[in-house]
């Protein structure tokens, strides 16, 4: 019997297709005019908060604008969301996608998070507040450091 994942989502599939952009036609037509909003929002919860969004939407922009290939960027992110969560593919088809269609790409990473239970304009710092208050796991465990009596 095959392990079954995230309503009924068999494990190490992603939950939307690669063309499926236009089901959430907000973030599409975001990421198509600012591809670095949406590629700094799935950055900051795939870093689990040690880059910010504005970071790496500003890094992505700068290699866009110079090489005019952010894609590089982007695809070493999707590379590691996919080890994250154990999701199909390949570092090879991170690359071609990334490469041929970063749009696309881009937008099913933002909907792979979102539907993990990230609120993707929240960032992780309060993503995490949210899943602590609702006392709910969202994927990576979060530590609470200092000390306490």
């Amino acid at each position: 019997m095959e392990a079954q994942h995230l309503r009924g989502q068999a494990e190490g599939q992603w939950s939307t297709g690669f063309c499926d952009c236009f089901s959430d036609c907000k973030n599409c037509c975001i990421t198509c005019w600012c591809p670095c909003i949406t590629f700094g929002q799935v950055a900051e919860i795939v870093d689990q908060g040690t880059t910010t969004c504005g970071t790496a939407g500003a890094l992505y922009a700068l290699i866009s604008a110079v090489t005019a290939c952010g894609c590089i960027y982007s695809c070493f992110y999707r590379g590691k969301m996919r080890a994250q969560y154990n999701l199909e593919g390949s570092d090879c088809g991170d690359c071609l996608k990334h490469f041929f269609c970063e749009l696309c790409a881009l937008t099913q990473q933002y909907r792979e998070l979102k539907y993990r239970g990230y609120d993707m304009t929240l960032g992780w710092a309060a993503n995490v507040q949210k899943q602590q208050n609702q006392g709910v796991a969202m994927g990576a465990p979060v530590y609470q450091g200092g000390m306490s009596r």
